[in-house]
């Protein structure tokens, strides 16, 4: 399977848990992390196995010490996004099943209509792979969101190639590929209402989704 051209979504399914499926093909993967929030994460790495997530990371977690992993991995994002935090630049939530979602609105990481990772936003990307460096029994899906201005399928494709760019700068910081994956939203998600620039700002984000590779 080769890559696929997705801007860096933060919010995918990965195969760390049950209802997961633990095998991503090039046509996509229906993955329900949050209640279906996320469909269609698209692997980015070509063997997107659950074995071979397994051994890119040396083992799964243990059933019991994966709420203590995991909220100590929280503790660490928001020590290293303290920053970014206090500015509304970035969010850091625990949701069930033990994801954690980084939420970064975008105009901090692109300019508007480009898919680059600006270097003002280096410093922060950094931060978040050290952490991500550090907690490898993890998969990350990067999920693109944008707001309703453009057309339904420009605003997908933005959405996703900016999700892959983010995909490609942690895995230029050291953090494996199988570990990645990427997915599209464009402007089908708001979180706020598009009539305003705040709501369309705050529309135009990236997420990141965090989830336990389980032992069993």
């Amino acid at each position: 399977m080769n890559k696929i051209s997705i801007v860096v979504v933060l919010a995918a399914g990965l195969a760390a848990c049950e209802n997961i499926p633990t095998s991503y093909t090039n046509q996509g993967v229906a993955a329900g992390v949050v209640s279906g929030a996320v469909l269609g994460a698209t692997a980015y790495s070509s063997n997107r196995s659950r074995g071979a997530i397994i051994g890119a990371i040396g083992g799964g977690i243990a059933g019991g010490a994966v709420g203590t992993y995991m909220d100590n991995q929280k503790r660490d994002l928001e020590k290293n996004l303290a920053k970014e935090i206090q500015t509304g630049d970035a969010k850091v939530d625990k949701l069930p099943n033990d994801v954690i979602r980084i939420t970064m609105t975008s105009h901090t990481a692109f300019d508007t209509n480009s898919t680059v990772v600006k270097q003002s936003f280096y410093s922060t990307m950094d931060k978040l792979s050290d952490v991500m460096t550090r907690y490898q029994k993890t998969t990350l899906t990067v999920v693109g969101h944008t707001d309703n201005v453009g057309t339904d399928k420009y605003n997908q494709d933005l959405s996703q190639r900016r999700a892959y760019s983010v995909a490609q700068y942690l895995e230029s910081k050291r953090v494996d590929a199988v570990r990645l994956a990427t997915a599209g939203k464009g402007e089908s998600e708001p979180v706020a209402s598009n009539t305003t620039e705040a709501g369309r700002t705050l529309n135009r984000r990236v997420e990141i989704y965090v989830e336990p590779v389980h032992a069993s």
